[in-house]
C-alpha cells in the first residue's frame, strides 16, 4: 500500500471527510477488511432484487470512490486555477475526460431498471456486478492517472545530474584522502617506519565514528535526533580514550574533564538548558522551571540575570589571555584587546537593559537594546577588516610561521566571537565556556598523543585523526546546545536576526541569521583548527623531508576536518537520492542536505 492512499483510506473507514490536499485512492484491500463495508441493508442496485454480499460491497466501495474522485477533482480545479506553473494542459484535459466518463457511467449504473421476465436473477446479479466493477475501474483509472500526473510534476528528478553531483563528491573525498596519505608519506623519515602501530588504530576508530554518524542520516528519526547521536559518538570516543589511558597507566585529568563535559552537554541537549529564553523568567515547559519551583521564582530570576554576566566575565578573561598569548604584533594585539573589552562591555550593557533587577529609564533601555548590538557588530566588522589588512599589507616580520598563523587565527576568532555571542543571547557565554573547555581538552589530549607517539623524535608529523573527529563532533553538539534544529527551516532562530534592529532588511537580517546559525558550528570551529595543530610548532628533525612540521600538520588538520565534512555530505546525498520518494523528503531530508552542503 502506498503512503499516498493511507489518509483517504483511514478517512473512509472512520466516516470523516477526505483531506482536501490528498490525491490518494481508497485502498480496496484495507477497505474490505472493515466489517461495516459488508453490511447488506439494500434490496438491490435497482430496488427490484436482493443483492449478495459481493455486489453490496462493490456498491458501497463505488460510492466511496465517487466521493474520493469528486474531492480530487475539486482539488485539481482549485490548484490549476491558483498555481502559476500548474499541470500540462494536454494531460490535464485527459484526466478531466476520464472523470467525465466515470461520472456519466455512474449515472447509468444508478438508473432504476428491473430485469425482464425472461432474464434470470443470477444473470441480472452478474451484470450488476460487472457494471459496478467497470465503475470502480473507471474511478480508479481517474485517480491513478492524476496521481501519475502529480508525481511527474512534483517529484521529477534528473538522475543524470544527481549522479554527476554524487560522483563529484566521491571524487572530492578520494582526492582529500589521497592528499592526506601523500602528506604523511612526505614527512615520514627516510630511515624509519612511520609509527603505524599508533596511527592505524586511531584512524580506524575515527573512520568508524564518522561512518556511523553518516550512515544514521538514512533514517529520518536519526536526523531528528542528530544532536543526541553526535553526542553519543563523542562520548564514546571519550570513554575509549579514558579506557585506553587507564589500561596504559597514563590517565590525565583532561580526559576526565572532557568526559564530564560531554555528559553535561548531553543533558543540555536533552533538557534544553541552553536554549534561548525570551524573557527574564523561565517558561513552564523550560527545565529551569524545575529549579524555580524548588528555590523560588525570585532566586530563579536573579540567577538568570547574574549567571550570564558571570559567564561573560569568565569568557572575557580567557579571550584576553588568548590574545596576549597568541597575538604577537603589538599594534594588532592592543587593537584587538580594546575592541574585545568594548564589545563585551556592550554585550553586558545589552543584557542589563533587559534585566528586571535594575531600574532603567525608557531612553536608557532603548539605547541599550538598539545601539549596543550595533556597536558590537561595528567593532567586530572593523576588527575583521583590520586583521585581514594587517595580514595582507603589514611588513614581513621575523616571527615563525606557527606564530603568524596563531596570531591571525586569534585575531579572527576575537573579531567573530562578540557578534556570535550577541546573537546567541544570554546562553551564548555559557555555550562559549563549553566550547573553550572542550577545545582545551582536545588540544591537551593532542599534545599527550604527540608525547606518547614521540613524533618530534622520529621526525614524523601525523595529526591525530581522533582529535579532529572529536572537534567536528563537538561543533555539531554546540549547534544543538544553542537551541537550533538543523533538520527543518522553521527551526532557525529568526528572532536573533532582529537583535538591535526593528525593521526588516533582507541582506542585513539574512547575514545576521547566517552568523547565528553557523557561528558555533562552522565559523568558530574552522577558525580554531590551527590551535588543534599548534602542538607541532617545533621544527622537524633533520631526518624529516619537510622543513617545517607546522605547515604539514596544519594542512593535515584542515584536510581531515574537510574530509569528515565531505564524507557526511556525500552520504547525505546518497540518503536523499534513495529517499527521494519519501514522504518527508522536502520536510526533512532535503533541508538536511542543504545545511550539510553549505
Amino acid at each position: 500500500m502506498q503512503q499516498l492512499d493511507f489518509a483517504v483510506t483511514v478517512s473512509a473507514l472512520l466516516g470523516i471527510p477526505f483531506p482536501f490536499g490528498s490525491i490518494g485512492r481508497v485502498n480496496p484491500e484495507l477497505y474490505a477488511l472493515s466489517a461495516g463495508t459488508w453490511d447488506n441493508q439494500r434490496t438491490g442496485i435497482n430496488a427490484c432484487t436482493p443483492q449478495d454480499d459481493l455486489v453490496a460491497w462493490k456498491m458501497r466501495y463505488a460510492e466511496v470512490l465517487c466521493v474520493n474522485s469528486w474531492q480530487v477533482k475539486r482539488y485539481i480545479d482549485q490548484y490549476s486555477g491558483s498555481s502559476i506553473i500548474g499541470f500540462s494542459a494536454e494531460y490535464l484535459h485527459h484526466v478531466e475526460e476520464l472523470y467525465s466518463k466515470a461520472q456519466a457511467n455512474w449515472s447509468e449504473v444508478l438508473k432504476p431498471t428491473c430485469p425482464s421476465e425472461t432474464a434470470k436473477g443470477e444473470e441480472f446479479k452478474e451484470s450488476a456486478s460487472s457494471a459496478l466493477q467497470l465503475q470502480i475501474d473507471a474511478y480508479s483509472s481517474f485517480l491513478e492517472s492524476f496521481a501519475k500526473l502529480a508525481r511527474s510534476a512534483w517529484t521529477e528528478f534528473d538522475l543524470w545530474l544527481m549522479g554527476t553531483g554524487l560522483l563529484l563528491m566521491i571524487l572530492s573525498v578520494i582526492t582529500q584522502a589521497y592528499i592526506l596519505v601523500r602528506l604523511n608519506a612526505v614527512c615520514q623519515p627516510s630511515d624509519q617506519e612511520c609509527p603505524s602501530s599508533r596511527i592505524i588504530p586511531k584512524l580506524s576508530f575515527a573512520f568508524t565514528l564518522v561512518t556511523i554518524r553518516a550512515a544514521s542520516l538514512l533514517s529520518n528519526s536519526y536526523i531528528l535526533a542528530e544532536g543526541r547521536v553526535t553526542n553519543f559518538l563523542l562520548a564514546t570516543s571519550c570513554i575509549a580514550g579514558v579506557w585506553s589511558s587507564a589500561t596504559n597507566g597514563n590517565f590525565t585529568i583532561e580526559e576526565f574533564i572532557f568526559l564530564l563535559l560531554n555528559i553535561f552537554a548531553r543533558f543540555g541537549i536533552e533538557l534544553g538548558m541552553s536554549k534561548q529564553i525570551a524573557g527574564p523568567t523561565a517558561t513552564k515547559d523550560h527545565p529551569v522551571s524545575i529549579i524555580c519551583d524548588i528555590f523560588g521564582s525570585s532566586f530563579c530570576n536573579v540567577s538568570m540575570d547574574i549567571f550570564p554576566i558571570i559567564s561573560l566575565a569568565m569568557v572575557t578573561c580567557i579571550v584576553l589571555k588568548l590574545i596576549a598569548y597568541a597575538v604577537h604584533q603589538r599594534f594588532l594585539k592592543y587593537f584587538i584587546i580594546c575592541g574585545t573589552i568594548l564589545s563585551y562591555a556592550f554585550i553586558a550593557n545589552y543584557w542589563a537593559s533587559e534585566s528586571t533587577l535594575l531600574s532603567h529609564t525608557k531612553a536608557v533601555q532603548e539605547i541599550g537594546r538598539s545601539l549596543a548590538p550595533r556597536f558590537v557588530y561595528a567593532i567586530g566588522g572593523l576588527s575583521l577588516v583590520i586583521s585581514v589588512l594587517w595580514r595582507l599589507f603589514a611588513p614581513v616580520d621575523s616571527l615563525k610561521f606557527n606564530k603568524r598563523i596563531t596570531s591571525l587565527s586569534a585575531a579572527m576568532l576575537c573579531s567573530w566571537s562578540p557578534t556570535i555571542l550577541m546573537l546567541l543571547g544570554r546562553q551564548g557565554a555559557f555555550v562559549a565556556l563549553i566550547c573553550i573547555t572542550g577545545a582545551w581538552c582536545i588540544i591537551m589530549l593532542q599534545q599527550k598523543y604527540q608525547k606518547d607517539s614521540k613524533l618530534d623524535i622520529t621526525g614524523s608529523c601525523v595529526a591525530n585523526p581522533v582529535s579532529v573527529t572529536q572537534w567536528s563532533l563537538l561543533a555539531v553538539c554546540l549547534f544543538y546546545l544553542t537551541g537550533h534544529w538543523w533538520c527543518t527551516f522553521d527551526g532557525l532562530r529568526y528572532g536573533a536576526a532582529f537583535i538591535g534592529f526593528d525593521n526588516f532588511h533582507i541582506i542585513r537580517q539574512g547575514f545576521l541569521l547566517s552568523i547565528d546559525t553557523f557561528g558555533v558550528s562552522h565559523i568558530l570551529p574552522v577558525l580554531s583548527l590551527p590551535f588543534v595543530a599548534i602542538h607541532c610548532y617545533n621544527t622537524a628533525s633533520k631526518k624529516s623531508k619537510v622543513k617545517d612540521v607546522t605547515i604539514n600538520i596544519l594542512i593535515q588538520v584542515h584536510l581531515m576536518y574537510g574530509l569528515i565534512t565531505a564524507i557526511t555530505t556525500t552520504v547525505t546525498i546518497v540518503c536523499v537520492t534513495i529517499q527521494r520518494r519519501h514522504l518527508m523528503v522536502w520536510g526533512l531530508f532535503a533541508p538536511k542536505y542543504v545545511f550539510d552542503a553549505i
